[in-house]
């Protein structure tokens, strides 16, 4: 089995790395959701309550309950807290598409205000909230607004997931200068591979590392789905 490996270093003061974090990706796809739902048993190793957000999904399946996000579901399993599906994912829509086609198909409008009560509503019963963005730092959630304007009204540090491949260290560096440019605490970055070995993975990992201005958090290798056993045998140092 291959060894997952993280460096465990919270960003800001005890007050701030108890309210949560905001994760971030290059792209879609790029293991968010693993790196979110690791992050949330790690808080829970140290004795936290906690819970996972995905405040915007699109690709959901019909269920007798309503419609579910398979992210915004692991994100719910990993949590210590019983929320209400529609808490923890207020705005869901079936096509895999940007959020803001979904939206603007399903005759809805995105709303931070709406997000931030929800996200208010869950800080109230855990100690600390682990909220998974969807797809890019400047995905659109309207005609206005995007995810970095989501996070940045949550004011909480970002992570920001790299998926080691070709092409990553552009990606990795503009999101970062994006992510700084809104003046938001960085807890750093985590490198993951999440479709699979890349040769030069070593190289990219370094040349990203030292130019990115945030501190490597872990690297996460290729593998599976990530479960509650799995997670216990997580190298955290």
């Amino acid at each position: 089995m291959a060894q997952y490996t993280f460096r465990w270093m919270p960003c800001g003061d005890a007050e701030a790395m108890s309210s949560g974090y905001f994760i971030t990706g290059t792209d879609t796809e790029v293991g968010k959701t693993r790196v979110s739902v690791a992050m949330l048993h790690r808080l829970r190793q140290q004795g936290l309550r906690v819970a996972g957000m995905k405040p915007v999904s699109a690709g959901c399946e019909k269920t007798a309950e309503g419609l579910r996000n398979e992210d915004a579901l692991a994100l719910q399993a990993a949590s210590s807290a019983a929320l209400p599906y529609e808490t923890l994912n207020p705005y869901a829509f079936a096509p895999p598409i940007a959020p803001h086609l979904a939206a603007r198909d399903a005759g809805v409008t995105i709303e931070i205000g709406r997000i931030l009560a929800a996200y208010q509503d869950i800080a109230a019963q855990v100690d600390s909230v682990v909220v998974e963005g969807a797809g890019g730092w400047r995905v659109p959630l309207n005609d206005d607004q995007d995810m970095s304007d989501l996070a940045a009204a949550l004011g909480l540090p970002v992570l920001l997931v790299v998926d080691i491949r070709l092409g990553c260290i552009n990606h990795a560096l503009l999101s970062a200068q994006a992510i700084a440019a809104r003046g938001l605490p960085l807890a750093g970055w985590i490198a993951n591979h999440a479709h699979g070995d890349y040769a030069r993975s070593a190289d990219n990992i370094a040349s990203i590392g030292a130019r990115i201005g945030m501190p490597l958090l872990g690297m996460m290798p290729y593998q599976g789905d990530i479960t509650a056993d799995l997670m216990a045998e997580l190298n955290w140092r």
